[in-house]
C-alpha cells in the first residue's frame, strides 16, 4: 500500500464525522459531501505527515469551508430566510433503529433545530455547532470565524439562546412517537377531521417546502394552530394511504410515495402525545436527489 492508499484509508476514518459536521453546518446533504471531498482535496495538497491531530485538522479545515458556503449562500439571497425553507432530511427504515442511540441523534439533528440554524448569521451557526455539538474548542474555532475567542464564546451564546428559544420540545421515547404518528395516519386516511384536531398541539406549526415552481394547494406554505394544520391535513387526505412511516432525523415521520415516486417526506415533532411541529419536503427536484430507501408499510 503506497503513501496516498494510506492517507485515504485514514481519512475514510473520519469522514463519518466530518459529513455529521457539515450536515448541521449546512442543512444540505449534497453540500454536506462537497464540503467533505474539499476536505480531502486540501489534505492530499498539503503534507499529511506535518498533522499531529489529523481528525481536529480535518474537522476546522470542513468548518472552514462551510463558512465560505455560508457566506456564498447568504450573499446569493436577496431576501431573508423564506418561513417555507425545510432542509433536506436523513431517512432509514425503522427497522434499522438503535432506540438508545436514536435518541442522541433527535437531539442533535432533528429537522426542527435545523430550522432553526438555517436563521442564525454564518458565524454563529459554525461556532454553536462546532462547540455545543462536537465540542471544538473556542480557541480553533476562533481561527475559523477570524475572531478572539471571547468574542466567538459570544457568538456560539446567541445562538444557543436562539435555539433554546424557538426549538420545541420532543419525546425522545420512539414507541410513543409512533404511536402518535399511526392515530394521524389513521385519521388522515379515514378523513376524522376531530380526530386530527385531538392529535394537534394547538400552537402546533406547519412548513412545506415544494419548491419555486409548485403552483395550486400543494404549493410551499406556512400554517400555524391546529385548526388551520388539520384543513391541511384533511386537503390531501387521499395521498395518506401513500404514506409510510420512516425515521426522519432521528424521529419518527412519513414519507408519502405513491407509485413508487417520491412526493414528499414529513419530519414531526411529537411531545405530551400531540403534533407540535411538521416540516414538509416536496420539491420534486430534491426529493430526486435523496436516495430514498425502500419502506414497507
Amino acid at each position: 500500500m503506497n503513501g496516498t492508499d494510506l492517507l485515504a484509508d485514514r481519512f475514510e476514518e473520519h469522514r463519518g464525522q466530518l459529513h455529521a459536521v457539515a450536515y448541521r453546518i449546512l442543512g444540505s446533504l449534497a453540500e454536506a459531501e462537497d464540503a467533505v471531498q474539499e476536505a480531502w482535496l486540501r489534505l492530499g495538497r498539503g503534507d499529511a505527515d506535518e498533522i499531529r491531530n489529523l481528525g481536529g485538522w480535518l474537522t476546522t479545515v470542513v468548518g472552514r469551508v462551510c463558512l465560505d458556503m455560508l457566506r456564498s449562500r447568504a450573499a446569493r439571497r436577496e431576501e431573508p430566510m423564506d418561513e417555507t425553507f425545510v432542509p433536506d432530511p436523513v431517512i432509514r427504515p425503522l427497522s434499522q433503529v438503535d432506540p438508545e442511540k436514536e435518541v442522541l441523534e433527535a437531539d442533535s439533528v432533528g429537522i426542527a433545530l435545523l430550522v432553526v440554524l438555517e436563521m442564525l448569521e454564518p458565524a454563529e451557526r459554525l461556532a454553536f455547532v462546532l462547540h455545543d455539538m462536537f465540542a471544538v474548542p473556542f480557541d480553533d474555532i476562533a481561527a475559523i470565524v477570524e475572531r478572539t475567542p471571547a468574542a466567538t464564546r459570544q457568538l456560539a451564546s446567541r445562538a444557543r439562546r436562539r435555539v433554546q428559544g424557538a426549538t420545541p420540545a420532543a419525546d425522545p421515547d420512539l414507541g410513543r412517537q409512533r404511536q402518535v404518528v399511526d392515530a394521524f395516519l389513521a385519521a388522515s386516511r379515514a378523513g376524522d377531521f376531530e380526530a386530527l384536531l385531538a392529535l394537534l398541539d394547538p400552537d402546533v406549526e406547519l412548513r412545506a417546502d415544494a419548491g419555486a415552481l409548485v403552483r395550486g394547494a400543494a404549493a410551499s406554505k406556512a400554517v400555524h394552530g391546529a385548526q388551520a394544520v388539520a384543513e391541511q391535513a384533511a386537503m390531501f387526505s387521499r395521498l395518506a394511504v401513500f404514506a409510510r412511516v420512516a425515521l426522519v432525523n432521528g424521529a419518527v415521520g412519513l414519507v408519502t410515495v405513491p407509485e413508487g415516486q417520491p412526493l414528499s417526506v414529513t419530519a414531526l415533532t411529537v411531545a405530551d402525545g400531540r403534533i407540535t411541529g411538521m416540516y414538509i419536503l416536496a420539491d420534486p427536484d430534491r426529493l430526486a436527489r435523496l436516495g430514498l430507501p425502500e419502506l414497507k408499510e
